[in-house]
């Protein structure tokens, strides 16, 4: 059977080969546990984590003691968000979010509020952005953290990351920013940028599934959500997982290497796809702010159509209608409804993510497919 074009990179990436290749070794050659600090087993594996944190502190313009290695960014957020609200709960119980935060901060979130925290969520405007005044306007002398995401992960739009935590810090609040769909995209400066913490995931570039980190700023402290063995400095107990991690190390190393030319390829592809869909298939728009975005995405309504029809009537391509954590709901994207589409037109937009992987040609075949695909769902309409 034919594989379709994947245009899915949001929802994950393939392992790139070089990733691949840095990590078998430590499957079984070099299989000993990072924590065994007894023989030479324990010592290599050890010295291979030392190198991946340098990496991951690296690509994002870090200190390597902040770098904590976790299971994904999931993990990474509920760490974060959870362990500031444990930690710093004498001071207040107050947290600043976004209404089009991904699952795994907005339900981290909910919990703290099930403990007796109160969260606000700032609602963005029709392009998805946040304003460095609302987040100020929300601060109480009880918040204790503001977590904003870097790119959002359906429209690829970019929050003014730099402007937002500094009015974060004027509040006296520490600021945290999920970066899983920025992290080995975007060129990050943690200190420059004024970011607390800052969760990202191996598989969103390149690397693979089950890994991710938490870069969390010198004098930050945090309640361990795992308990155990003290491991990563005590935030976060559990055997490390040293292939996964080798991997994630890689990841970031030849993100930072390749980053700029890659996004330069990718938003040349992404602007012909957008382009030759919106000029070939009537009533198309763009969702979010077109020129403060992801080099790789777009999101596309398309209206007076059935959105479930059209995603399985693309055959040719895979493609996703939102964050592939809420796939399986029958209910319409939440972030395009809060951008303020109506139930209808959030069902008809699909996001197109591309990647390190996607070429010329099968970027040809997707506007074909998607013309002729739309064209023929609208044979008899009166649209």
């Amino acid at each position: 059977m034919r594989l379709p074009v994947y245009l899915d990179y949001n929802a994950t990436t393939p392992v790139d080969s070089r990733v691949l290749e840095a990590m078998l070794p430590w499957f079984s050659e070099h299989f000993g546990n990072a924590a065994s600090r007894t023989h030479l087993y324990g010592w290599t594996a050890e010295e291979a984590v030392a190198t991946a944190r340098k990496q991951v502190a690296k690509l994002l313009k870090t200190n390597l003691k902040e770098v904590v290695f976790t299971s994904g960014a999931t993990e990474a957020n509920n760490l974060a968000i959870k362990g500031v609200f444990e930690k710093y709960s004498y001071k207040g119980k107050h947290i600043v979010t976004v209404a089009t935060e991904h699952k795994a901060v907005l339900d981290t979130c909910h919990h703290c509020e099930q403990l007796g925290g109160e969260v606000t969520y700032l609602r963005p405007d029709t392009n998805g952005l946040i304003t460095p005044q609302q987040v100020a306007e929300a601060l109480r002398s009880d918040t204790i953290l503001v977590s904003v995401m870097y790119a959002n992960n359906e429209i690829g739009v970019i929050q003014p990351i730099r402007e937002i935590a500094a009015a974060t810090h004027a509040g006296g609040a520490l600021f945290h920013t999920d970066a899983t769909q920025a992290a080995g995209k975007l060129p990050i400066d943690m200190a420059e940028e004024g970011i607390d913490l800052l969760s990202l995931s191996a598989h969103k570039f390149y690397g693979p599934k089950g890994v991710g980190a938490l870069a969390v700023r010198q004098g930050v402290e945090l309640t361990a959500q795992l308990d155990g063995g003290g491991h990563e400095r005590g935030r976060r107990s559990g055997t490390l997982n040293v292939p996964g991690i080798v991997g994630l190390g890689k990841a970031c190393e030849l993100a930072q290497k390749e980053m700029n030319a890659e996004a330069e390829r990718l938003c040349r592809l992404r602007d012909r796809l957008e382009q030759e869909i919106l000029a070939n298939v009537p009533h198309t728009f763009v969702n979010g702010k077109a020129s403060q975005r992801l080099a790789h995405l777009t999101n596309i309504c398309f209206e007076h159509i059935d959105g479930e029809n059209l995603l399985l009537s693309l055959k040719d391509i895979a493609v996703s209608t939102g964050s592939a954590c809420t796939s399986a709901s029958v209910l319409p994207s939440y972030v395009l409804k809060i951008l303020g589409l109506t139930d209808d037109q959030a069902y008809a937009s699909l996001r197109f993510s591309l990647g390190r992987f996607t070429t010329e040609e099968e970027i040809e075949c997707t506007i074909q497919h998607v013309i002729e695909t739309v064209e023929r769902m609208r044979v008899g309409s009166a649209v």
